[in-house]
């Protein structure tokens, strides 16, 4: 029963959220911009890493050192499929996200090649209560970051659409991921990436200030399985708000600035 309440109160929270207050600094004043990441510790955030039990940090997957949010995996003999998602606390429907990151080291052992230099951040996420223990990617749109791996093109902040599906150029799109016109960043230097969210209406991509990508009306996809349970439970196909994560995919991440400032 007590888990059937947290499923419930998760699924409110996912359609119900208060409007954001105006500020004397206008439309995106410097007060309004909201410190997901507050560069001392973990506060407001949740792990969720396959295999393991909502809440448990296996390892010390996700941490902070030195002011920064980090994915570690030194705690790891091999990866084995375990992907990792850090949400944070809340849900939200209109928004902008602004993310900087980078990568550095080397892959865990085990991980999948093309997890290599490869994480998320992970938009309208289902509520993580609602995620099966085993199951490796919440329903969500992802924000796709890639590192460059020495030659060749590998553009960052690419869409990718794990149980969902988006409108571009006016035609519902498939295929799971797509590249965007971002540049390819072989080396380790930081890279900033904002997103604006505009509930069920568009989502546009922002690579070190240069928009790279634009789709519009993200929707659960009912022959996903994880999609489809959830359809079961009563949530609508069409997506207009959720959680935020950040995913550990077996390379070696870090984030310096993790803020968001609400849209009315």
């Amino acid at each position: 029963m007590r888990a059937c309440v947290l499923v419930l109160a998760s699924c409110v929270a996912w359609c119900v959220l208060a409007p954001a207050s105006r500020s004397e600094h206008g439309p995106d004043g410097p007060d309004r911009w909201i410190q997901l990441f507050d560069g001392k510790s973990l506060r407001g955030w949740i792990p969720k890493i396959r295999g393991y039990k909502l809440g448990e940090n296996y390892a010390e997957t996700f941490r902070v050192q030195d002011g920064l949010l980090k994915v570690r995996y030194d705690g790891y003999e091999r990866f084995d499929n375990r992907f990792g998602h850090l949400f944070y606390e809340k849900p939200f429907s209109r928004y902008r996200l602004r993310v900087e990151y980078r990568f550095v080291g080397t892959q865990c052992p085990g991980g999948p090649r093309w997890a290599r230099k490869n994480s998320g951040i992970m938009l309208h996420c289902q509520p993580p209560q609602t995620m099966a223990r085993d199951q490796s990617f919440p329903v969500s749109i992802e924000v796709q970051l890639l590192g460059g791996l020495g030659r060749g093109e590998r553009p960052t902040a690419n869409l990718c659409t794990p149980g969902t599906h988006v409108v571009m150029d006016g035609k519902l799109i498939k295929r799971h991921c797509i590249a965007s016109e971002a540049p390819t960043f072989h080396d380790d230097r930081w890279v900033s990436v904002e997103v604006e969210v505009l509930g069920a209406e568009r989502i546009r991509h922002y690579v070190n200030g240069k928009l790279v990508m634009e789709y519009f009306q993200p929707q659960l996809d009912p022959e996903d399985s994880d999609a489809r349970r959830l359809l079961q439970m009563g949530f609508p196909k069409q997506v207009v708000k959720g959680y935020i994560s950040l995913q550990s995919e077996s390379h070696p991440i870090e984030f310096r600035k993790v803020e968001l400032l609400p849209l009315e």
